[in-house]
């Protein structure tokens, strides 16, 4: 498994080993201490989801207050999509910078992302089936949404904006700077605090 660091800190591409023979494939897909060597803490697994998407479907710019937040680590079982790490913490020296991952049932890539970064994903298959675990349960009063199409972040899109379909919450999302007026960002010495909390060997 080879795990690095994506643009945004605190960000990481996972990059399992795959064993193949004419039976199929099998993997590792995910592997807490190895995560853990690689990211200096923990992932105390609360929940996991899977959302399947049609070709052209975009989640997020997603993310949840902090405290508590909520770290992800996502893959695609079936099909294929882009997928997108933005940092959203006001005040980290990355600020309002972004990175992409391609995930697929082809390379079988991961992607984990500490709390207080935004995750989006854009399915370039019909079917495509995204996984995610998650360290803490959804929170409907927690949950935010910062515009993907917001010309200030200008991601790299996969597909022209009037390909995708977004979901009313999505597509009425704020932009960065207007989500930053109305204080909606997390913080980043907030989030920085929660990572500690997650260190190995923090609650020995």
């Amino acid at each position: 498994m080879q795990i690095r660091e994506l643009a945004v800190p605190g960000a990481f591409e996972v990059t399992p080993l795959q064993h193949a023979d004419s039976r199929g494939l099998f993997i590792e897909w995910f592997r807490a201490d190895l995560l853990s060597e690689a990211t200096g803490r923990q992932f105390d697994l609360a929940q996991s989801n899977l959302s399947v998407s049609a070709r052209g479907v975009a989640r997020g710019i997603h993310y949840s207050d902090v405290p508590p937040g909520q770290a992800k680590y996502v893959t695609v079982v079936a099909g294929a999509g882009m997928d997108f790490v933005v940092d959203l913490r006001v005040g980290s020296p990355t600020f309002g910078q972004f990175d992409r991952v391609e995930l697929s049932a082809d390379n079988r890539v991961a992607v984990f992302l500490a709390e207080g970064i935004g995750h989006a994903f854009i399915s370039l298959m019909d079917g495509t089936a995204l996984n995610y675990l998650t360290t803490d349960v959804y929170k409907p009063q927690a949950d935010r949404t910062v515009s993907l199409l917001d010309p200030e972040l200008a991601l790299e899109l996969p597909l022209r904006p009037e390909e995708l379909i977004l979901s009313e919450k999505d597509r009425l999302a704020p932009g960065l700077s207007d989500a930053g007026a109305r204080g909606l960002l997390p913080n980043f010495v907030e989030c920085e605090l929660v990572y500690s909390a997650h260190q190995i060997g923090a609650r020995a």
